[in-house]
């Protein structure tokens, strides 16, 4: 882990109610108990005092993450609270839920545990999320009346989308209008779908067009730029990339991150140790190991052969393809699971390399024109863990 933070991205059930057709995730019906929780804590902690850490972030995920009841979470923050408060360690709460199990019964620990912030997830056209046995008309009429009843509570609601073909073919026009004028949506975040898992027809059709999709992403940041950023909206990537080439602070989603290994590890509710979702869901054979038949974390990662790859690739792909590029230093290549799940290789560049240094170029030209977009927050599960959400 690098610096004075550390991320863990916990999945405390692997198992879900929704059916999304491009998710990348081996689902069980496997559940995190409190007294793993505990041991599991108490690693984390470990390691954060040998590597002299002194914060770290949990990013609660799954599966789906509410399929556990509130009173659970509940009982999770106190323990995980009392271990870091005898450390003299300061931990910080985010989720990412699909929303359909949300009642107001989660308010109190949502306010208490994470900030009154929530972090979901909805496609425009929604062709591919569905609710368990259902299709995507029933996903998106669940979605809508329970994000309507969060933000009726007060509770910040933002969004993880993903394009699809039909979302090129609507246009960006559409698009924003949908998510910020019909669903009054203030904080979204686009990600770019890869066919992690297994294979079915819809992941056979990913990575998308990259000129098509670079076209979209171009002409999204412009109708932010026009009316967006004056209202208090926030789109992601562009906020970020906005305040990175205007030479502020920029928190750049995990995709674009100097090297994955040194920021982040995520653990399933078995304890299996990997890089993040897509790989400790996925691909057993990339597991770093298991904290819970490990006698230290910190050795555990040290040693962790697979880690090491992760570790390497960034310096591979200098050498190999990235070397010349003018945006390197933002870009790194890109995103390992994207690489790997297209072509099979860890070490080839991000499928999206060319998406990328479209909307870099086109944000580096127009940001001098640019007024500051609405600051985030300073830990948003949705730029920390971007790959979390295909």
């Amino acid at each position: 882990m690098n610096g004075n933070h550390f991320s863990l991205i916990l999945l405390s059930t692997n198992k879900c109610n929704a059916a999304c057709d491009y998710c990348f995730e081996d689902k069980t019906n496997n559940r995190l108990s409190l007294q793993k929780l505990q041991v599991l804590t108490d690693k984390v902690l470990d390691h954060m005092e040998a590597s002299n850490i002194a914060t770290f972030t949990i990013h609660w995920q799954g599966g789906e993450a509410m399929l556990l009841p509130p009173d659970w979470y509940r009982q999770a923050y106190n323990l995980m609270q009392t271990a870091a408060d005898k450390r003299g360690k300061l931990i910080r709460h985010g989720l990412q839920t699909n929303m359909l199990t949300y009642s107001s019964r989660w308010n109190e620990v949502i306010a208490e545990m994470f900030g009154n912030s929530v972090s979901t997830s909805l496609d425009y056209p929604n062709l591919y999320r569905k609710v368990l046995g259902r299709g995507p008309d029933d996903y998106n009429a669940i979605w809508a009346r329970k994000v309507g009843m969060a933000r009726e509570a007060g509770i910040d609601v933002k969004v993880i989308s993903v394009p699809n073909q039909a979302t090129l073919e609507i246009g960006a026009e559409r698009f924003y209008e949908h998510f910020v004028d019909e669903l009054g949506i203030t904080d979204f975040q686009i990600n770019t779908p890869f066919p992690g898992g297994e294979a079915n027809s819809v992941k056979q059709s990913m990575p998308l067009d990259v000129a098509e999709l670079a076209r979209f992403h171009c002409e999204l940041a412009d109708i932010w730029f026009e009316r967006g950023i004056d209202r208090g909206v926030s789109v992601g990537p562009f906020d970020e990339l906005l305040n990175y080439f205007t030479h502020k602070d920029a928190c750049l989603p995990c995709i674009w991150g100097q090297n994955c290994s040194d920021e982040f590890i995520s653990i399933d509710a078995l304890g299996n140790v990997a890089q993040c979702d897509c790989w400790v869901t996925s691909y057993p054979e990339y597991f770093f190991g298991n904290i819970f038949e490990c006698d230290s974390l910190t050795e555990l990662l040290r040693t962790s052969q697979a880690r090491q790859r992760f570790q390497e690739r960034p310096v591979k792909l200098m050498a190999q393809d990235c070397i010349h590029c003018d945006y390197l230093s933002l870009c790194h290549g890109g995103c390992p699971v994207r690489a790997f799940t297209v072509s099979g290789n860890l070490f080839e560049k991000d499928p999206y390399c060319a998406l990328y240094k479209a909307l870099f170029r086109h944000l580096e030209q127009r940001a001098p024109q640019i007024v500051s977009p609405p600051a985030r927050a300073a830990s948003t599960i949705s730029k920390a863990v971007l790959s979390a959400d295909v």
